[in-house]
């Protein structure tokens, strides 16, 4: 990771948990597109958490936020963690990221598995050398799993099992789309509720733990630990950008250089409608409609997913907003700052 130097680093990392002491006036007026939340690792490095739904500005608040604080970015997407798949995940380009540094991004290859506790295990190692150099570590993605399993932990559930996998993906090509959504409502309905009859990587992983722990998943999990219609048009608008900005091209040169079957990130979403339009399946059109609603349907559960987090303030409006900058950091250095030792 390239080491750069910032004016105004933290000399002392603080010890303990930093909680959002200031709140935003306007949050109980709007619906909320972005919010920080400030949290620790290990009681003895403090970091910063940006989170919201995909397409709320999170990129442009966590750049600004590295630039007032001598920060850097650590990314928690499971798609940018991948090589050459940068337009569909919405990866910063390099000359954007105004020579601050930023972890994790395009460290894994596209046909290599990159679970949750690889990502713990990779962040904790990027966060123990941020702490050795003074560095305000700021979380910036839209994987909520990923930034759970680094603050929280993952729940102790059994190790994956590729020939049981193997089956249900067998079993599912033959009965259908919905047929493994409806054994695990059989299984374990409190997490079926949770999960699209489509999701077919959650489904297979949610039976996966409760026939080899013999315990639904839900209960495992539950011991272990901007205005909607702004958010929609800047989400439709972010998928058309990304199309005319070279999607298309960016998957036909990945699938000339891999085999398709074993690209990773062509299972996320607007890859895989991307795909779609390439084989003709759909038309470019339809590819667009279809990765815009799928979008949309995606944020409201990535709202879902981080309004649970506890320790959260919330800013109404989009990182990208130079306003939102300027209050977000004011709240950084009133709430924050403050209480870091001298």
């Amino acid at each position: 990771m390239p080491d750069v130097t910032h004016d105004g680093a933290l000399e002392k990392p603080a010890g303990g948990l930093l909680s959002a002491a200031i709140h935003d006036p306007m949050l109980a007026s709007s619906p909320l597109s972005s919010l920080v939340v400030v949290e620790s690792i290990e009681h003895d490095c403090p970091l910063l958490a940006i989170i919201g739904p995909t397409a709320a500005g999170k990129s442009a608040l966590g750049l600004a936020m590295a630039e007032e604080t001598g920060g850097e970015i650590l990314n928690y997407d499971s798609v940018q963690v991948y090589r050459g798949f940068n337009i569909g995940s919405g990866k910063v380009p390099i000359e954007e990221r105004r020579g601050i540094p930023h972890h994790l991004l395009d460290v894994v290859d596209p046909d290599k598995a990159f679970t949750a506790g690889d990502y713990r295990r990779e962040a904790q190692r990027v966060l123990g050398a941020l702490r050795e150099r003074g560095r305000l570590p700021i979380l910036v993605g839209g994987t909520g799993l990923y930034l759970r399993s680094l603050l929280q932990g993952l729940f102790d559930g059994p190790p994956r099992s590729e020939a049981l996998r193997a089956r249900l993906r067998k079993m599912a090509a033959r009965h259908g789309r919905c047929f493994l959504h409806s054994v695990l409502i059989r299984l374990d309905a409190a997490s079926a509720s949770r999960i699209h009859p489509h999701d077919q990587q959650k489904l297979i992983r949610a039976i996966e733990v409760c026939l080899l722990a013999r315990r639904p998943i839900s209960l495992m999990f539950s011991q272990g630990r901007a205005p909607r219609r702004e958010l929609h048009e800047r989400i439709n608008r972010r998928v058309e950008e990304m199309y005319r900005g070279g999607l298309l091209e960016e998957v036909s040169l990945a699938l000339g250089r891999h085999d398709c079957a074993l690209l990773k990130p062509l299972e996320a979403l607007g890859y895989a409608q991307a795909c779609a339009a390439l084989r003709r399946d759909l038309s470019i059109e339809e590819a667009i409609r279809q990765t815009q609603t799928a979008t949309r349907q995606y944020a409201k559960r990535q709202m879902t997913w981080f309004r649970r987090e506890d320790d959260v303030t919330w800013f109404t409006g989009f990182g990208d907003d130079p306003e939102l900058q300027r209050r977000a950091v004011d709240w950084f250095r009133r709430g924050v700052v403050s209480a870091l030792p001298a």
